[in-house]
């Protein structure tokens, strides 16, 4: 049984047609720039290859291969929503190139098996889908690990038009033009499934965009922008771990800003909000790219720091200065920021929760010293398996009594 060629590339225009009009529906809905420009793709490629299965047969041969130019704008397109999906430009200049290079082509003079603009025509699609695949691949998240479909897809593609141009005559009849070998319904149908594997590969790459995104509003605090109690340990867990394995300590800070109560309530809570923010900034610019800090509570702020203590120290003692020195004031009247720090260091490996009950101490320390001021705290912590066998032998106080009892 025979399948009519030109009904299986009108099927392949009508699939197209109708995956971009879904992508252009969800893109509007979702407000993804990317799914507008997929859907947009696929539509003027449906249409590039409907007109061209129609109006082949009516039109002058150079007019009806003048169409297919519309199918490498709708490749240069796709090429361009993978570069909007991961925050980049259109490249404007190279996206309409590969139509132009064709459109150059087809007023040459042919040869006499038209091998030649076989060769272009598929040699720029190709072009275009190593582009999409290298733009997948240049996103370099630990997520890629499990993007394969998003590089595969446009690869294969690629190599599916280029295997019969490498083959050259392996697999045609002597003497037959190439629109009598079996590389044409091949054709038609890579043409389907690269359109529904890559429509997969969309919503798979829209879909683990979207837990990126949820995953990263639960992990930051909405406003400072710094990391909340949850994604600071997560994050200081891998520094941890990371510094453990190389033999290397850690060192945590915290924060407390002081008589922050009493902010709130001479100048409203608006105002506190702008002292948290202040903060914040300051902390950022004070510590060192590779430090991690986030807010863990109200006005309680902290940092892991890979490094000694002696510098952890210094660096506290930046973020003490800098925030006193800013200098703020609400109404015309000036506001106090000065914050209390304790600063806490173990050996290699040491817990996130025993470094901050150690730093909790110390900071305990600075409030009760005076506030405005940095101390460090007196013994070196013991890990959570040393202090669970030390705590037969004698009571250790709760992390969070110190916390509670602190002065403000």
């Amino acid at each position: 049984m025979s399948l009519d060629i030109s009904t299986l590339y009108l099927v392949a225009a009508l699939v197209g047609a109708m995956l971009g009009g879904m992508l252009l529906f969800f893109g509007r809905q979702q407000k993804i720039p990317a799914l507008n420009w997929w859907g947009a793709a696929y539509i003027l490629g449906a249409i590039s290859i409907g007109v061209w299965t129609l109006a082949s047969a009516l039109l002058p041969e150079t007019l009806a291969l003048a169409l297919n130019a519309i199918g490498f704008v709708a490749c240069g397109m796709v090429w361009s929503a993978a570069r909007v999906f991961h925050g980049r430009k259109p490249n404007w200049v190279a996206l309409p190139l590969g139509a132009v290079v064709w459109l150059v082509v087809i007023m040459c003079p042919p040869d006499e098996t038209s091998m030649m603009r076989l060769t272009i025509g598929a040699g720029i699609v190709a072009a275009y889908a190593v582009l999409t695949a290298n733009e997948l691949w240049s996103e370099r998240r630990k997520v890629m690990q499990r993007r394969w479909p998003a590089l595969l897809v446009p690869v294969l593609h690629g190599f599916v038009l280029m295997l019969p141009i490498l083959l050259g005559h392996a697999l045609r009849a002597s003497g037959s033009s190439f629109g009598a070998s079996i590389w044409v319904p091949i054709f038609a149908f890579e043409l389907v499934l690269y359109a529904v594997g890559t429509v997969f590969v969309i919503f798979m790459l829209v879909s683990d965009r979207a837990v990126q995104v949820h995953k990263t509003a639960a992990s930051i605090d909405p406003l400072t922008g710094m990391f909340n109690r949850r994604g600071f340990s997560e994050a200081t867990a891998r520094v941890i771990e990371r510094e453990a394995n190389a033999g290397r300590p850690v060192t945590v800070l915290i924060f407390d800003i002081d008589h922050f109560k009493s902010i709130n309530d001479r100048f409203g809570h608006a105002a506190g909000d702008e002292i948290l923010k202040l903060f914040a900034i300051v902390v950022t610019n004070a510590l060192r790219m590779t430090d991690l800090s986030g807010r863990i509570g109200g006005e309680e702020f902290a940092a892991l720091l890979p490094c000694s203590i002696e510098e952890a120290v210094s660096a506290a003692e930046r973020v003490r200065e800098a925030f006193a020195a800013s200098g703020i004031a609400v109404d015309d009247a000036p506001v106090d920021t000065t914050v209390s720090i304790g600063v806490a260091g173990g050996p290699p490996g040491t817990e996130l929760e025993v470094l901050l009950a150690a730093a909790d101490t110390a900071l305990y320390q600075a409030k009760r010293g005076g506030r405005n001021r940095v101390e460090v705290a007196q013994e070196e912590p013991l890990s959570l398996e040393q202090g669970r066998r030390s705590s037969v032998v004698r009571p250790v106080p709760a992390v969070r009594q110190s916390s509670i009892m602190r002065p403000a």
